[in-house]
Order: structure tokens, then sequence, then C-alpha cells
């Protein structure tokens, strides 16, 4: 076994995040025998002394029957509504289940909002350590029937991985539909499955698909990036397909294991890098790149060559390179109308009050490529 897979196997605190294709059928609903094999395998882990944050999706799939609708609906009221009736059901299910083994279960919704701002952060970071501390398991989704499109996670394999970091978890393992990660189409038969992730270069190049059930809304693009946060973060990471459950919570010994970054991530750093929204962008030139990920100095004036956004001193930007790629994210010093008048000049060419980092190297997160 791989010292990544042991680290999982033997995780004491773990976040499980299990996709809609994995617990309903369209035109069914919720498959209440999917839902009870995914405990049984949760059940069996907790009872190794471990807990375990639960991130589920399917409120949407399990409200589809009892609203009498054949699909997915596109447009977000519906949607919302699907949401609304499915979610009972989905708790509902969650603690009949989870009953049969005298574990309790504590819903948590959550918009994008809760994990944006730094308050609620701190705020959710509480409510989930007291949940654990009282033996409760968490089971979280977002909250679809309040959440607007311009604030939502857009799909709940981003949430885990913040939920993850969130609770300071051992590992993250993320079931859904396909077991591990391919290097091509897993449906063409001259594909295979990657076994291990070691760094970002395992993973360049290969091409993953959206998922195919109709009922979800990630696929393995929002998986892979999921993965390579959490695991940027210091936090080892299991894709299994949901169906070997017990085997991901087990020994670890099925799907793609992702190793961690040598270093975890400070919850402020976390939440900067991944979690906080940005206000604009800044364009830097080569030589301000190079200094700001490589030897993870400050950024100055000298080194932008753009400023995108309206923005204030304190807010987030994303840092990109002339080809627009983003290579690091922090705290901007300076309001975007002061910005133009400064960039491109070096600090003692600055009048007195504006002699100062753009972005601090203590307020700034570079990203990984």
């Amino acid at each position: 076994m791989s010292g990544t897979r042991q680290e999982i196997a033997e995780a004491r605190r773990l976040v499980v995040k299990v996709g809609s294709s994995a617990l309903t059928t369209a035109g069914s609903g919720l498959d209440v025998a999917r839902l009870d094999a995914l405990v049984d395998a949760i059940a069996a882990r907790v009872a190794r002394e471990a807990q375990i944050v639960l991130v589920s999706s399917g409120a949407i799939g399990a409200g589809l029957a009892p609203l009498s609708l054949g699909k997915r609906p596109r447009d977000l009221a519906t949607q919302q509504a699907a949401a609304s009736v499915g979610q009972l059901a989905l708790a509902h299910a969650y603690a009949e289940s989870f009953g049969r083994y005298s574990l309790t279960v504590g819903q948590v919704l959550l918009t994008s909002d809760d994990v944006v701002r730094r308050s609620h952060y701190r705020n959710a970071q509480r409510t989930f350590s007291r949940l654990l501390a009282l033996g409760a398991v968490p089971v979280v989704n977002e909250n679809d029937t309040v959440a607007t499109q311009e604030i939502r996670f857009g799909d709940n394999d981003r949430l885990a991985a913040l939920v993850a970091h969130l609770i300071g978890a051992d590992a993250l393992v993320l079931l859904s539909d396909v077991d591990g990660l391919y290097d091509g189409d897993p449906r063409d038969g001259a594909t295979r499955r990657i076994t291990e992730v070691l760094s970002e270069s395992d993973v360049d190049g290969i091409s993953v698909g959206m998922s195919s059930s109709g009922l979800g809304t990630g696929g393995m693009v929002s998986k892979l990036a999921a993965a390579r946060t959490a695991a940027g973060a210091g936090i080892p990471v299991l894709l299994a397909a949901a169906a070997y459950a017990a085997g991901a919570l087990g020994p670890a010994d099925v799907g793609t294991a992702f190793a961690p970054a040598d270093t975890r991530l400070s919850a402020r750093r976390f939440w900067l890098g991944y979690a906080a929204d940005a206000s604009g962008r800044l364009r830097l030139d080569d030589g301000a790149v190079t200094a700001i990920v490589r030897r993870r100095r400050s950024l100055l004036a000298a080194g932008i060559i753009g400023v995108e956004g309206d923005f204030q001193a304190g807010d987030v930007v994303d840092l990109v390179d002339t080809k627009d790629i983003p290579v690091a994210r922090g705290v901007v010093a300076f309001d975007a109308g002061e910005l133009p008048g400064l960039i491109g000049r070096s600090t003692p060419e600055l009048p007195a009050e504006f002699r100062r980092e753009v972005v601090h190297a203590d307020d700034l997160v570079p990203l990984r490529r």
C-alpha cells in the first residue's frame, strides 16, 4: 500500500462526498438501497473511531419523482423547487439509515457566502466542531433552495474540498459513478485507470468529460479540480466509485489516490486561495510572476502591466500572467482607481504615500498550475 493510501485508511477525520448519480436514478428518484450501502460503509468507519462529515448531493434528484418531473430541470426556480421537496426526503432517508447504527445525523446547508465571508467561515467551523464532538454525522449540501446563480458553489465536489480544509480533515474521499481517474474516456477500452497521482505532471494533458447520468452537475472535471485543490492544500484524496465505498472507507485500495502537498495551508491562506471571491485582476510581467510564485516575494507596482475590475483596498484579486492564466491570489493594498498611475514604476519613483507593496507576501497565495 502506498503512503497516501495508508494515510487515507488511517485518517481519523474525513470528508466523504457522494454524487447524485450514486444515490438517485432518473425517473425513480432516491435509491434507498444505494444510500443504505453508503451508510453501511460510513458506519463501519465511524465504529473504528473516525469522525466523518458527509457531503451529499441528491436533493434535486430526490425531488424529481414527487413533483412528476422526468429529468433534472434546467431553470433555477424549478431546480430550487425540486431541492425543497427532495431535501426533506434525503434528510429523512439518511436519518433512518444511520439510525440502524444508533448514529445521529445533523443537516448543514451551506451557500458560498458561508465559506467566502470570513465571519461565516469561522461560524461554520464552530458548528462542525460541535456536531462532531457530540458524536453526530453532519450531512452537508449546498442550500439549493435559496442559492442564486451568482452565489452557487457550482458543484458539491468543490464544496467538499472547502469543507475538508474548513474542518481540518485528514482525508477527502470523493465517491461517484466512476471508479477513478482515467487517462481518457473510461468508456473507451484503450484507456487505463491512474492509480496514483503524485504531482501535477501526472494529470497534465488528461482529457476528462462531464457526467453522463443527467442528474449531476459536476462530472470528472469538477472532481479532478476538487482533488487538486484539496491535495494542494495538504489533504490526501481518494477518488472512487460509490459502489466501492466499503473499500474506499476501509483499506483505501480502490480508485485513484492523490498525494498531498508537503505542507498544509493555514485556514486563512486556504480561504484566500480557494474560497474567497476575487473582485478584480492584476496582469503581471514575467519578472513579477517569477518573483511571487517561485521566490514568494511581495508584488510591487513595477511588475504590474494591467488592472481590471472595480475593487477597493483590502479586496481579494487574481494575479494573472501575460497569457491571462491565474498564478496567485492576494489581498490588494490599493483601490482600483489608484493603480493606473502607479503601475510599471519602481518604488523610489512613487510618491511617498504610495511606496508600499501592492500585494504583500503575507497576503498572497501562489496557485498550483
